[in-house]
């Protein structure tokens, strides 16, 4: 009897093993593979090409820029910053909705890379001009007239008030009227007026050492040969890039030349 319930004890462990391997004979083993990493989805977002090669008088303040507008539109855009000059080809260019020079200085972009430049302008690219953009290529008539006009000298960096001329743009419409604010303020070899359309022009009168006659446009747009420009003086202090309303200019610039004129988008609004 005490034999019987041995055997017992043995058999039923035994049992419970083979009925586990029957149930779990249709199983398919776990894989002893390693994971395959899920691929990573390519951005969806329109680019934006950051372009701030010097060639002439390098600004402290680019880095300030730049962070400024990844901060303002990193959102928006797959932003590309960079000094080399070879993404200045058809091919490449035509993977960007905008260019923006910032503080862009002396002559930076070969005969090849300025016809790939002018091509995607012709296409409808866009083109927005911080600062010293109007210190650049001063022997290739064609960019001046994009950026609107060339640099030709500046005062002392000092506070000076602005007039807003037009609120109608995403660039002024956060603006007040009569803005003041501290930057190195351009003198232009002439002036614009004629060109583009003025957004918002120096006080003369509260500028200490040169000036423009009493017309001194310093921030402008215009549709030109199949694409657009937009165009800002401001933008030499590193300070510039951390003001609200300097900060909402410049978005609303960018944005609207990278827009159609059918989706044009305002930037929201820090000021009065």
């Amino acid at each position: 009897m005490q034999l019987h319930s041995t055997r017992r004890r043995t058999l039923i462990p035994f049992l419970v093993v083979i009925a586990a391997c029957f149930a779990g004979a249709g199983q398919t083993p776990p894989s002893t593979e390693p994971a395959q990493a899920a691929p990573q989805q390519k951005s969806t977002l329109p680019k934006l090409l950051l372009f701030s090669k010097t060639a002439s008088f390098r600004h402290d303040s680019i880095p300030d820029g730049i962070a400024c507008i990844r901060d303002l539109l990193g959102a928006q855009f797959q932003i590309d910053a960079t000094e080399d000059a070879t993404v200045f080809s058809q091919e490449n260019l035509a993977r960007y909705k905008v260019v923006v020079f910032l503080s862009t200085t002396g002559d930076i972009l070969d005969a090849s890379q300025q016809r790939a430049f002018e091509s995607f302008v012709h296409g409808g690219g866009g083109f927005a001009g911080i600062h010293a953009a109007a210190d650049t290529e001063h022997d290739w008539p064609w960019y001046g007239k994009l950026v609107g006009a060339y640099f030709l000298t500046h005062p002392k960096p000092q506070k000076s008030m602005i007039r807003v001329e037009s609120k109608s743009h995403p660039s002024t419409s956060m603006l007040p009227d009569q803005w003041e604010r501290f930057d190195e303020w351009y003198v232009y070899k002439d002036n614009p007026r004629s060109r583009v359309k003025v957004l918002a022009a120096l006080d003369d009168a509260t500028i200490d050492g040169a000036n423009m006659g009493g017309d001194h446009p310093i921030a402008w747009y215009q549709e030109f040969e199949g694409g657009r420009s937009w165009y800002t003086g401001g933008g030499h202090t590193k300070e510039s890039y951390k003001e609200p309303l300097f900060r909402d200019h410049i978005k609303g610039g960018i944005l609207w030349a990278a827009s159609s004129s059918n989706e044009v988008q305002r930037a929201p609004s820090n000021g009065p």
